[in-house]
């Protein structure tokens, strides 16, 4: 794998650099819980019973997640519990994207509440140097039956209709007030049967809010086959409609559940059939946005250091700056720090996602992440060699 460019002094195997905000004590501590999260079968037991104990309020269970796995992934259970992690981050010139963890809501007031919620973290970004971006996710502002009707192309009810509104209104709401306060917004993708509105949806708002800097970003998931073509195609209506494009690139979060699904109601699975067709396809999306980078303000959200060292090498064969505003990486808090401090301490504009909220709510955050780590995507064995190279450069 290629992970270094000394030309760029950029060394992602730079454990030093990576792992300078971690105290002896916290380094260990981070060991022994990768070394849990590498034991599938614990890490399948625990998910249960993390599920059933927040569900039916189990005593110790929060108690227990809020020392093991919640202080590694998130950033605290409400903004000002985030904030001295934000600072943190800040003292290595790493940018805090902020995401409040919740998803998959059906309450009206509910989804009102994550409105509410995303709207105080973009007026808490406006306050922080630091923060310059904020994540949303729209199965926390609307019922996720009504995005996949109208996937589907079906009617939907008065009922339904009315939700629907309820979303234009909730989102443009929020992309108001971030295009006021200067900061940008990033639309988490979701799963493939639903993501046909969610698409047209931040379009709209990239339409209204993009004209002159770049507010909206949508999130492609380059695992899927057509999102290479989707990026050009969204980034061809921009051009036309004379507004700006972004766009945020990530692998993608859904795989398993994506090809079961294919699976079970017979239709030709929407995702690359192996590893090195997804790489290829998502290189190939972020060789596409640097060549296209006075238009196009992209995010390369991967935790695969190849991908980031080729934008990063993309960047320096066009002479674009480290630090050009349209040009951003970054990873999800808690995991990949060989990448994100290395990519800062070069002068990158680099950023982990950092997600906040109560437990109850980031639980199928925090099982995603678990699971992930142990997946074969190779993960945990990367973290956990880096560790412990630290642990051995430390002499701990």
């Amino acid at each position: 794998m290629n992970d270094s460019d000394p030309a760029l002094n950029l060394d992602f195997k730079n454990t030093e650099v990576a792992f300078s905000n971690k105290s002896d004590k916290e380094l260990k501590k981070t060991a022994w819980l990768f070394r849990m999260m590498s034991n599938a079968g614990l890490v399948k037991i625990g998910s249960t019973l993390g599920l059933w104990g927040i569900k039916f309020k189990i005593p110790f269970t929060e108690t227990i997640i809020r020392k093991t796995i919640f202080p590694q992934f998130c950033g605290g259970e409400s903004l000002l519990d985030s904030q001295p992690v934000i600072d943190k981050l800040f003292e290595y010139d790493v940018m805090t994207i902020l995401d409040y963890g919740s998803e998959s809501k059906t309450d009206e007031d509910d989804l009102d509440k994550t409105m509410e919620e995303t709207i105080r973290a973009i007026e808490m970004a406006a306050s922080n140097n630091s923060v310059p971006v904020v994540s949303t996710k729209l199965t926390g502002l609307i019922d996720k039956r009504v995005l996949a009707k109208m996937h589907n192309k079906e009617e939907l009810t008065e009922g339904e209709q009315r939700n629907y509104q309820h979303l234009v209104e909730r989102l443009n709401e929020i992309c108001e007030n971030a295009h006021k306060h200067n900061i940008a917004i990033f639309v988490d993708a979701e799963e493939s049967w639903i993501q046909d509105p969610i698409d047209e949806l931040v379009m709209q708002m990239m339409e209204k809010y993009n004209t002159e800097n770049v507010f909206i970003y949508n999130t492609y998931q380059l695992y899927n086959i057509h999102k290479s073509d989707h990026i050009k195609r969204d980034h061809q209506r921009c051009l036309d409609k004379g507004v700006l494009f972004g766009a945020k690139l990530v692998r993608g979060a859904y795989m398993d559940k994506e090809r079961e699904r294919a699976q079970e109601m017979g239709y030709p699975s929407p995702i690359h059939k192996d590893k090195t067709d997804t790489d290829a396809c998502f290189n190939d999306g972020i060789r596409y946005c640097i060549e296209n980078h006075a238009t196009i303000s992209t995010c390369c959200a991967s935790h695969n250091a190849e991908s980031n060292l080729l934008q990063a090498q993309l960047m320096h064969e066009k002479g674009i700056p480290n630090d050009d505003l349209h040009c951003h990486f970054c990873q999800l808090y808690g995991m990949s720090d060989n990448i994100t401090f290395n990519l800062a301490n070069a002068g990158y504009n680099a950023g982990k996602y950092v997600v906040y909220g109560p437990i109850k709510d980031v639980i199928p955050y925090l099982i995603r992440r678990t699971e992930e780590n142990t997946s074969v995507t190779g993960d945990m064995g990367r973290e956990m060699q880096l560790i412990s190279s630290e642990l051995s450069r430390r002499g701990l």
